[in-house]
């Protein structure tokens, strides 16, 4: 690659001020009409289970609706069961992601779509904190299956989570060594000179173990707030935003101070993934709080009378969900309009109030809306459906809800399709000068790109790859 494309390349992907939250949302919401679009064919088509249909209908949507449809805008738990809607949101999360990170290097990419250069709101800058709040979603399946795990020994505790992180470090720091090395077109202003995503990822499970003992007995929702203002404070009070914005990179603090410095925000964006996994993920929503208020009044990690749960309380969880929703894009007005973090807007570069709230209020709003089509395509029987099948024997069936066959595929596998779409998005720059193709030539190489990864995930949907 000249070092004259890799600098126009360098220009083509900075300097981005975004769009709007409305807009975003709306380019979004491709991925719930799509969920419903399929059940609604699978319902009456025998083949809707294949792939080449599931990719036409669950992938292709999400993949103009980026591109050239957007263009004129520019009780004792011992195992958490599967939630179909939490697949579903997972899996078109990461089949956004991927999407993006290879679109964004073509003109027929809204650039008003791309990574914002340090304020404003985009569809790439949702991705990242939504990457960060999925994880921490899954993470509370620790903490679900053994409450007791928050009050285990802090170090043997910090160990296991090192090992488990390692794999995922280890990416980081070489993709840090082939992008150097292959002088590979890379936003500095992103992460900072050495840092990435993946560091960013693999520190995060550290942090957690160190909230543990604030877990026990503070509401998680409140923990996520209370540190997302104090990353706030570190912004504005401490200067930490003046510093990630201004200064020269002198040394290897400096060099990397956006990845250091949004680590906190990053976190607060994981505890409330955190938080709103200990509502879906159990039977019941109120699960973890019950044990939280056993341990307050006894110090005992036991949930006291058991109780048994024949199905997971869906119409439970979506009330819950859908007032962290109204709250939580409540706190994001309010933030805003009285400018608690500053007149500039959000910032995805520094996670300021703005974006962490931004965060939470979008994805607790698209699991809502998951979880809602579950409700809606696999309805649970009335209680006067039930009360009449009681006097006359008859039996109630009840289809439980399942995951489209393609996004489960693609959820079962995530990590490595994430970072095979990143090899392969690598090696298509590498070998095209991707910011002069045709729209012709780029929905052809996206159509492709997009189809072989989902072909992969399809492959090998009964098998997982890596665990982690």
């Amino acid at each position: 690659m000249s070092s004259a494309y890799k600098k126009q390349k360098e220009e083509f992907v900075s300097g981005m001020t975004g769009s709007t939250v409305t807009h975003i949302n709306l380019v979004s919401c491709a991925a719930l009409i799509s969920v419903f679009v399929y059940h609604t064919v699978q319902a009456r088509i025998s083949t809707g289970k294949t792939l080449p249909l599931s990719w036409l209908v669950l992938v292709v949507p999400l993949l103009l609706s980026m591109t050239v449809a957007d263009t004129p805008a520019q009780d004792s738990i011992q195992a958490v069961t599967p939630l179909p809607a939490l697949t579903t949101y997972r899996a078109h999360m990461m089949l956004m992601t991927i999407l993006a990170i290879l679109a964004v290097d073509f003109p027929i990419f809204p650039r008003n779509l791309a990574k914002c250069e340090s304020f404003g709101v985009s569809l790439m800058d949702l991705g990242v904190g939504s990457f960060v709040f999925s994880q921490g979603v899954v993470s509370a399946i620790p903490v679900l299956k053994n409450p007791a795990y928050l009050a285990s020994p802090f170090l043997p505790k910090l160990f296991a989570t090192t090992k488990k992180v390692l794999p995922i470090l280890a990416l980081g720091l070489l993709r840090v060594v082939l992008v150097k090395g292959t002088e590979y077109p890379e936003h500095e202003s992103e992460y900072g000179t050495h840092w990435n995503f993946f560091i960013t990822m693999a520190l995060l499970p550290l942090l957690e173990v160190f909230l543990h003992p604030i877990m026990l007995r503070v509401p998680l929702s409140l923990l996520a707030v209370l540190v997302a203002l104090t990353q706030q404070m570190n912004l504005s009070v401490f200067g930490s935003q003046r510093f990630a914005l201004t200064a020269e990179r002198v040394s290897l603090f400096s060099a990397n101070k956006e990845g250091i410095i949004s680590l906190p925000g990053y976190l607060a964006i994981h505890t409330f993934g955190l938080s709103t996994g200990t509502l879906i993920l159990p039977p019941s929503p109120s699960y973890f709080r019950r044990f939280q208020r056993r341990f307050s009044e006894t110090g005992s990690f036991g949930l006291g009378e058991q109780r048994s749960y024949t199905r997971r309380k869906n119409a439970n969880a979506a009330m819950e969900l859908f007032s962290y929703t109204v709250l939580w894009w409540t706190c994001m007005g309010l933030v805003r309009g009285l400018k608690i973090d500053g007149k500039e807007g959000v910032s995805r570069r520094v996670v300021n109030l703005s974006y962490v709230m931004w965060i939470a209020a979008f994805n607790t709003s698209f699991i809502l809306g998951y979880l809602l089509l579950d409700m809606y395509f696999y309805p649970e029987p009335s209680k006067f459906k039930k009360r009449d099948a009681d006097h006359s024997g008859a039996v109630v069936t009840y289809k439980a809800p399942v995951a489209p066959a393609l996004l489960d595929a693609i959820n079962k596998n995530a990590l490595v399709v994430f970072l095979l779409a990143n090899v392969v998005t690598g090696i298509i720059n590498l070998t095209m000068s991707t910011m002069y193709a045709s729209t012709g030539s780029a929905m052809l190489v996206l159509g492709l790109y997009s189809f072989s990864m989902c072909a992969v995930a399809w492959t090998f949907r009964r098998t997982r790859l890596l665990a982690f």
